[in-house]
């Protein structure tokens, strides 16, 4: 008879709460992946109101939402492409990666350093009561000091007049790039503007701006100590509020033609 410590054994008794933990974690990956759909939706929507100013501490994220349409654009024509697209079922995470849904960069295009541009992206547009646009609310990407940065950034009816900014994503130092997350300093992009003569002029500088210089409107406050992300943040607006990015869209949204 064989004693129960043989090697023989443990190893038996090892490898059976293997497959017992195994199937344990399984089970329970497979049993929670809705719940976890649905969170990171809320939380998606979440981060969307939080950009534009419009989130409410204590109130139904969902209620909050209700006013928020959800669009497709396609960034090539700057219009519209809900027929080409499912909103509800499109990854722009993954189709960023796709050959067949996305174009590579050349290094003069890739101010943010994205590598790939996906061909359509999802906006979203806030109502007013009369059934207009309130706001409108596009994602952004780049890449900074460690990490890409991913964000939204609102714009007011004008297509010009930056709402809020917020980003949700990140692996900046904490304490230096990681302030991208600091209410206090989101709060200096609501009121600026973003073009200037045709072209984007937004974009952080070194140190604090001087709310008397001439273009004060168009310049926030710099991350201190965090040259790297803050240099990482202009590039990024400047990618996705320009040509390459939905400027086309935002141009056509003015005139009515998106």
């Amino acid at each position: 008879m064989s004693s129960n410590d043989s090697i023989g054994k443990t190893l038996v008794v090892a490898f059976a709460l293997c497959i017992v933990c195994s199937v344990v974690v399984s089970a329970a990956a497979v049993l929670l992946k809705p719940v976890q759909e649905v969170n990171k939706t809320l939380d998606r929507k979440r981060n969307i109101l939080a950009a534009a100013g419009m989130l409410v501490e204590g109130k139904s994220v969902d209620e909050q939402f209700a006013d928020v349409q959800t669009r497709v654009v396609d960034l090539q024509t700057g219009k519209f492409a809900d027929n080409a697209v499912d909103p509800d079922k499109y990854v722009q995470r993954k189709a960023a990666k796709d050959p067949d849904l996305s174009e590579a960069l050349t290094a003069k295009e890739d101010l943010a350093k994205i590598s790939r541009r996906e061909r359509y992206s999802l906006v979203y547009l806030v109502q007013d009561a009369a059934g207009g646009i309130d706001k409108i609310i596009l994602p952004i990407r780049g890449y900074g000091l460690w990490s890409t940065m991913y964000g939204f950034i609102a714009l007011e009816p004008d297509a010009n007049t930056i709402a809020g900014l917020g980003f949700y994503e990140h692996g900046e130092t904490p304490g230096l790039g990681g302030e991208i997350d600091n209410p206090r300093w989101k709060a200096f992009w609501p009121g600026k503007e973003v073009y200037r003569d045709g072209d984007v002029q937004i974009g952080l500088i070194k140190g604090s701006v001087d709310p008397l210089a001439a273009g004060a409107a168009w310049e926030v406050d710099g991350l201190a100590g965090a040259t790297l992300t803050s240099r990482g943040v202009t590039n990024l607006v400047h990618f996705w509020l320009g040509e390459d990015g939905f400027e086309p869209f935002l141009n056509n949204l003015r005139v009515g033609e998106a």
